[in-house]
This record gives C-alpha cells, sequence and structure tokens, in this order.
C-alpha cells in the first residue's frame, strides 16, 4: 500500500466527484458503495441515472445524504426499447443493445451537466466510452473504474485490441479458451467454449444496434487518466501488475467493496425464522443475480439436484421481465416442504448470506455476489452464465474458493446428478473440506473493512495529488 496521507485529515479543498455508472444494478450498487465510502471522508458526489434507477437504489444514509447528490437524467426513447427499460432487469438479454443505445444518447445532456458543475473528476463506467473525451475538452480529469477483477481486464487485452485496430488472433470462440499470449505466467483463466459462445457476439460483433463490449471497454480506458478497480493487492496481486503493464497508465485498486448488511424488512423477518430452525452450516442458498436467466431446462435440473441434494435450500428465482414464466418440476414444492424454500420476490441477500445456518452459496459466479459470499465466509458453488462470470469461475477455482458444477464444454449442459453431487461434495463430504477452510481463510480478508478504509483513503490521495491536472494541460 503506497498510501502516505489520508485525504480526510487534509485541510486540502475537498473533491467534488461525478460517478456515471452502466444501467446494470451490478454496476450501480458497486458505484454507490464507493461514492458513500468517498462521501464519507467529506467529499461530494454527484451520482448519475435515470429516474427509475434512482429511485430503485438503496436508501442513503442519512448523515451522507448531503454530500450524495443522486441526480436523474431522463433516458431517451430509440426504437424497440420498451418505455419502462431503465436497466438490464428490465429486459431479456437479447434486448439490452437497445438499452446501451439510449444511453449513448446522454452525450449531449451530460456534456452540459459537466459543464455546469466543474467537477475536479469524473468516475466512469466502461459503456459511456464517448465520456472520457467530453471530459477531458472541458478539462476534467477521469477514472474508469472497472468493477471487474484486474483478471478479467488483462485477459480482454490492450486497448489496440479491445478497439480492434491490430490483428487479433482470437477469430472464433475456441481461441478464447487458451489464455491469451500477453499474459506471461502460467494460468487457466479462460473462457469455457459454452461461456465464451453466449457472450462472444457482443464482445465483438459490429453491426448498426451494436457497438461491442470490448470496443467500449478499449475507448473508455484510452480515454482516461487513471483506472480504478474493484480488487486488492492481496488477492490478485499479478494480475493488477499485469494491467497497469499492459495499459501503461496508474492501476489503483479501490478495495473488495464489502457491503454492509441493512435492515431486510419485513420479508427478512419470516426468512430469519425459517433459518433459525436449521443447524449451522446446514443450508445452501442459490441465487443467480439479477442479469442471469436459467433456461426452463437449467431450472428443471437445478430443482431435482437440490431435491436429490437432501440438503435444505433457500432459492432466489424472479421472474425475468419480458421473458416466458419459468415453472418448477411438477410436485416440487410440496416434496421439498420444511427443506426448502423458493423465494419469487427480492429477498435480503447479505442477511441471508451472514446468517449462521447458511453454509454454502450456488452462486453465478458474478464479482458482488462473490464478494458477499466469501465476506461472510460460504462455500462456493459455481453456475456460470454471463459477461466475465467463466473468467471468475476461473481465477476462484485456481485459488481452490470455487467448485465449479461439471457441464458439457459446448452447450454448458448439466445434470441434476451433477448438481446434487457438486453441492454434497462441498458442503459436507471430506473431499470439499479444502474449498470450505479456504473461503473461511478469505472471509477476514474480503470483509477486513479497517482495510477496505486504506483502500479508500490511498484511491484518494492520488485524486487529491492530481486533480486539475487535466487544466494545467489546456
Amino acid at each position: 500500500m503506497n498510501s502516505t496521507l489520508n485525504p480526510s485529515m487534509s485541510n486540502d479543498k475537498k473533491l467534488h466527484i461525478v460517478m456515471f455508472p452502466w444501467l446494470a444494478f451490478g454496476h450501480m450498487i458497486p458505484f454507490l458503495e464507493l461514492s458513500k465510502l468517498i462521501a464519507q471522508k467529506g467529499h461530494k458526489i454527484t451520482f448519475l441515472s435515470t429516474p427509475k434507477n434512482i429511485d430503485r437504489l438503496p436508501k442513503l444514509p442519512p448523515h451522507l445524504s448531503p454530500l450524495i447528490a443522486l441526480t436523474k437524467i431522463p433516458l431517451p426513447r430509440v426504437d424497440k426499447l420498451p418505455r419502462d427499460a431503465e436497466a438490464t432487469i428490465d429486459l431479456p438479454y437479447d434486448q439490452v443493445k437497445y438499452l446501451k443505445k439510449a444511453y449513448d444518447e446522454l452525450q449531449q445532456p451530460i456534456t452540459q451537466l459537466l459543464q455546469d458543475k466543474r467537477p475536479d473528476w469524473v468516475i466512469y463506467d466502461f459503456a459511456p466510452f464517448w465520456l472520457g473525451s467530453i471530459a477531458g475538452k472541458l478539462g476534467i480529469s477521469t477514472v474508469f473504474f472497472s468493477i471487474f477483477i484486474a483478471a478479467t481486464g488483462c485477459f480482454l487485452g490492450p486497448v489496440p485490441i479491445l478497439k480492434g485496430l491490430c490483428d487479433d488472433d482470437r477469430t472464433k470462440p475456441e481461441d478464447f479458451t487458451v489464455p491469451p499470449k500477453w499474459i506471461p505466467f502460467e494460468t487457466s483463466l479462460s473462457f469455457r467454449v459454452f461461456e465464451i459462445k453466449r457472450v462472444i457476439d457482443d464482445l465483438v460483433r459490429v453491426d448498426d444496434e451494436n457497438i461491442p463490449g470490448n470496443y467500449r471497454f478499449g475507448e473508455s480506458i484510452d480515454g482516461c487518466d487513471v483506472i480504478a478497480v474493484r480488487s486488492s493487492y492481496e488477492f490478485e496481486p499479478e494480475w493488477l501488475k499485469l494491467l497497469e503493464e499492459i495499459h501503461q497508465k496508474p492501476v489503483i485498486p479501490v478495495g473488495l467493496l464489502p457491503a454492509a448488511a441493512v435492515d431486510g424488512g419485513e420479508e427478512w423477518r419470516g426468512i430469519k425464522e425459517w433459518l433459525d430452525g436449521k443447524p449451522k452450516e446446514s443450508v445452501v442458498y442459490v441465487a443467480f443475480g439479477s442479469e442471469a436467466r436459467p433456461s426452463q431446462l437449467e431450472v428443471t435440473e437445478l430443482a431435482h439436484g437440490l431435491e436429490r441434494s437432501e440438503l435444505p435450500f433457500f432459492w432466489v428465482l424472479r421472474k425475468v421481465a419480458g421473458c416466458e414464466a419459468i415453472e418448477l418440476p411438477d410436485g416440487f414444492e410440496e416434496r421439498t416442504k420444511g427443506i426448502g424454500v423458493v423465494c419469487s420476490s427480492w429477498a435480503p441477500q447479505l442477511r441471508i448470506l451472514s446468517h449462521e445456518s447458511v453454509g454454502g452459496f450456488l452462486t453465478h459466479s458474478g464479482w458482488s455476489s462473490v464478494v458477499e459470499g466469501v465476506q461472510f465466509g460460504k462455500a462456493l458453488i459455481l453456475l456460470t452464465f454471463l459477461a466475465d462470470t467463466g473468467l471468475i469461475a476461473r481465477l476462484l477455482e485456481e485459488k481452490k474458493m470455487g467448485y465449479s458444477i461439471p457441464r458439457d464444454e459446448l452447450d454448458g449442459s448439466f445434470t441434476c446428478d451433477s448438481v446434487a453431487e457438486s453441492l454434497r461434495l462441498v458442503m459436507v463430504e471430506e473431499g470439499g473440506k479444502t474449498y470450505r477452510d479456504r473461503v473461511k481463510e478469505m472471509s477476514g480478508l474480503f470483509g477486513d473493512m479497517d482495510m477496505q478504509d486504506k483502500y479508500v483513503d490511498n484511491f484518494l490521495n492520488y485524486l487529491m495529488t492530481h486533480r486539475n491536472s487535466n487544466l494545467k494541460k489546456l
């Protein structure tokens, strides 16, 4: 850690920072968590999103409300985007490209807002690839904040590769199933065939309806002054170092951003009562975040697998906007009554994971969910779906922090037997003790709020020292 100054103790003028995340709750929440940690040091935040998303964000602690301005920017209308869709959670996966088109129409209002507010820094996500250039012309310093682990950034590659300015040897899905040539050390970090097939079009396909994700990443990194990463030196030191070498820009980890369990409301009381009746570390919690959408066949296999495991379970299975309703197997809920719960509404995930009766977490490997599971010492059973979850799973497997359910390499299918066997291995059998012990060992790191505080201080020290550096160039 290179922090030599606690910015909260500095007499210098406090910073004003604009935050602009992508319209997915897996992005907005880490941006909000970082905003709260920065505001706790006395700095002012303007947090930008659309009206519906701002209204759906968790309530701010009263003492931070004066320092964080949740600012609504109306989302422009575009063809094929449903009128009430303002986040990825409101859409099937194949319609998210229309949300990105609407998001890109925010360039003019964002430019006007920056001209009016003249913040010290803008911290932005991968999607607004145009923001670095806009802020630079206004003399405003910029941070590209990657909510993805550093290993993902390294796998995607340098800016010329991302922007398609030079040839990439990877032209077909199978090319992404091995580590790329610019990773100089031994690693298993790569996609499996079925994982890359699900996301490759979004990453690299170019057409009238899609600016590929890789290009957005490349342009966002190219246009920033510094790269911030939701990670820590204790978790992936070699990847953070390599990311800085690849991009030749400062890379600053901001910590893992563990969240504090908030009041779960009325929902939590009933859930807690059910969990209280289960033995310690006996329950498997099943949830796949807001983005992953298991198919009917996958839900059927999961259900039969949970039943065959004979483990108590709490399964969050919410309906997805714009998608056909998923049905549980006939008689499943009756047969598992008292053993398991299927929750079709919002569930207080942090509260559930913090309960002592929960011993395992069957997760899609989304980074926020992984952080939450590990901070409470829950053994991880992995079932990847979209985005970079395959890469996160490989890293967790390398570190013996998670076990992936066996699947067909080409189509990603799995059986109820593989689900049941994986759950029992990781939760109760001697062969899974390594995974249980390793996560408990890492929970101290993932939930260390003092360490998190030092990372935020280090980040703010950099922002305080280098603010207005763009003005000096103009």
